[in-house]
């Protein structure tokens, strides 16, 4: 892969201080893309990852914004776009992965997890959409996961919400396609994430029952290798699919 063909290529990271949005986000940035990083509140976070990018000689801005807020989404997109003076890319990543029992599942709790992950997603995608389908080449990619396809036992706002993504996905690229945007789902399982907080579980339930045909964890570099494809001009006849990064655990 060219070291710096995403050059020129402006890039929205969503989730984007830790873990796989990290990731994603240095990847993307080492591949010559300018890269607006977002959260919601770890302004420190997104600081250091930008911090990181600055370092290796890429650019970054940030930005913080509630993705289940339609008019601060749009405060968002307006800013990066303004700031790097157009998007190219949207990788919606953010996402609440918190677990419960389903008879102890608040209707609060179901909502947050669906605004954030699905919700969040789809205002996203729409804001976004101008901006990407000015230049012909705009890609959507969207970070689902494991469990949308094996279902787990207290997890059922959040595999209902990543289902729901998965199907936002192959509808929007018969939608996009006419506008030479590309839409796709990378979906991670079991990847060696920092866990932890009010809002997610220490260590999923369903990593128990899982495992890997390679024996091992996944990176989550190796989830950002692929976003950085579908991302790039190796990706541009890719549209509509959801491409598993679990080492197996998973065989469709």
């Amino acid at each position: 892969m060219n070291d710096q063909e995403l050059a020129g290529r402006r890039v929205l990271v969503t989730g984007a201080s830790k873990n796989i949005g990290r990731a994603i986000a240095l990847d993307l940035a080492a591949g010559g893309a300018h890269v607006a990083l977002v959260a919601r509140q770890d302004r420190a976070g997104l600081d250091a990852v930008a911090g990181e990018i600055a370092q290796a000689g890429g650019t970054a801005v940030v930005l913080l914004a509630d993705v289940s807020d339609e008019a601060s989404v749009r405060r968002m997109v307006e800013d990066a776009a303004a700031q790097l003076g157009g998007l190219d890319v949207l990788v919606n990543n953010a996402a609440v992965r918190n677990e419960a029992h389903f008879e102890d599942l608040t209707f609060a709790r179901w909502r947050e997890v669906m605004a954030i992950a699905l919700d969040g997603a789809f205002l996203c995608c729409q804001a976004c959409l101008p901006h990407l389908a000015q230049g012909g080449e705009g890609a959507i990619i969207n970070i689902g996961g494991l469990t949308a396809y094996t279902g787990a036992r207290d997890r059922a706002h959040v595999v209902a919400a990543k289902a729901g993504l998965d199907g936002l996905t192959k509808a929007l690229a018969h939608d996009l396609a006419p506008k030479g945007v590309t839409v796709n789902l990378v979906s991670p399982g079991l990847i060696d994430t920092v866990r932890g907080g009010p809002s997610s579980a220490a260590e999923p339930t369903h990593h128990k029952t899982h495992a890997t045909l390679l024996g091992r964890r996944g990176k989550p570099s190796e989830v950002a290798a692929m976003v950085r494809l579908l991302a790039g001009p190796q990706g541009r006849f890719i549209t509509g699919q959801t491409i598993h990064v679990n080492g197996g655990a998973y065989l469709p």
